[in-house]
């Protein structure tokens, strides 16, 4: 995702530098002429605005604050904005958006004597991070978010403001709550129409002409051979992992469980793609959960 979202900040005419843990991809970006550096400290050192793209709340909370992390340097910073597009839970961006604000910017910005934080998750995935084309869901301050939307259309093609800081990892993680019933939801569906003798291409244009209509059954069919661009025509190798489809619904499992809200098809959901993974599919996009839960037939 990161990598993808470099080569359309570049295309776009922004000067970058770079880092990142796996020496590969760094070869890859010196290789294109790319400046790269050994730690998150030596980038914000170089920019005026970092973007951070991590697998969970984690590795985000060790890029900003730990050894050689983004505010190794203490309260100074040269950075005035920080925009993390990870898919973590609010909570964490409350916490590091709290601690980012009690620094103080080396040169003033515009209006701005502290830097600022915006939680700003993609939905889109690899294809539409290399097409440009992601959603950007933006959580923090509003003047911050309309400085930034340069920065995101150069990434994506929709930006949707959605208020108080948290508020864009809130809607990342519901966004993706939603995404997983409803590939559930379509997976067993289509299941049970083929055991009643209805083929899989048929049910799909009978979903996709009536109410049963959604992303999963009309862009991202999980049987394969239905749709020939979706990882499920090409045995669930690439798109979205089922490892991150389960983090993702373990954030919204604890995030309701933070508050006492009452979820019960998420804690199915998160018990579906936590066994899915445990069978050895962790890598597999998410929609294999046809394959290998409703219909029986296991092919590795």
């Amino acid at each position: 995702m990161g990598f993808r979202m470099v080569n359309n900040l570049i295309k776009a005419g922004y000067k970058v530098a770079v880092h990142d843990i796996n020496c590969s991809v760094l070869k890859k970006f010196s290789d294109m002429g790319v400046v790269t550096k050994e730690t998150p400290f030596e980038v914000a050192e170089a920019s005026d605005v970092v973007i951070t793209m991590l697998p969970s709340s984690s590795h985000v909370v060790d890029v900003f604050t730990g050894p050689n992390g983004l505010l190794h340097g203490g309260n100074l910073l040269r950075p005035w904005l920080l925009i993390d597009s990870s898919t973590i839970d609010p909570q964490t961006s409350r916490k590091l958006s709290a601690t980012v604000s009690k620094c103080i910017l080396k040169e003033k910005k515009d209006n701005w004597m502290n830097p600022v934080m915006l939680d700003a998750p993609v939905s889109g995935g690899v294809l539409a991070a290399e097409a440009g084309t992601l959603t950007f869901m933006v959580g923090g301050s509003e003047e911050a978010y309309q400085a930034a939307n340069p920065l995101f259309l150069s990434m994506g093609k929709n930006t949707i403001y959605c208020g108080k800081t948290g508020n864009g990892s809130a809607a990342k993680i519901c966004n993706n709550l939603a995404m997983a019933v409803s590939m559930l939801g379509v997976s067993e569906a289509l299941a049970l129409g083929q055991s009643l003798g209805i083929a899989a291409n048929t049910l799909t244009r009978v979903f996709n002409s009536s109410s049963a209509r959604c992303w999963s059954s009309d862009s991202y069919n999980p049987v394969p051979g239905v749709m020939e661009e979706a990882p499920s025509s090409r045995n669930y190798d690439g798109g979205f992992a089922s490892k991150l489809m389960a983090k993702d619904l373990n954030l919204a499992a604890s995030s309701a469980e933070d508050i006492g809200q009452n979820c019960p098809l998420t804690s199915q959901a998160l018990e579906i793609y936590t066994k899915l993974c445990k069978d050895g599919h962790e890598a597999r996009d998410f929609s294999c959960v046809f394959r290998h839960y409703y219909s029986g037939k296991d092919e590795q």
